[in-house]
């Protein structure tokens, strides 16, 4: 049986969360099999600059981080159910890709 491999990443937490929680919705309605969302390692984009900007003074750092959180959920494949997750609304900061699996 042919799967639907949608794959999603975003640094706002709670936006991707809104988003699984649609496409899940959809799926229930169509009653398609469903696997996840399953939690994939959170990347940590760490960057250190220096306070002050000569370079004179004391040496104090600003440390920034920016998590980049990913989920994975697989569907069964039938066309109605992909055509309502593609109509989905997507905020700019989500990155969504869809796959087809054999």
């Amino acid at each position: 049986m042919q799967k639907a491999r949608i794959k999603l990443s975003s640094n706002d937490i709670n936006k991707l969360n809104e988003i699984i929680k649609s496409i899940t919705d959809v799926v229930e309605k169509t009653k398609v099999k469903i696997s996840g969302p399953i939690p994939l390692p959170t990347k940590k984009l760490k960057l250190t600059t220096r306070k002050s900007p000569d370079g004179e003074g004391k040496a104090s750092f600003d440390n920034f981080e920016m998590r980049v959180h990913k989920r994975l959920i697989d569907v069964g494949v039938d066309e109605r159910t992909l055509r309502l997750i593609m109509r989905v609304n997507i905020p700019e900061n989500v990155n969504i890709s869809i796959e087809l699996l054999e």
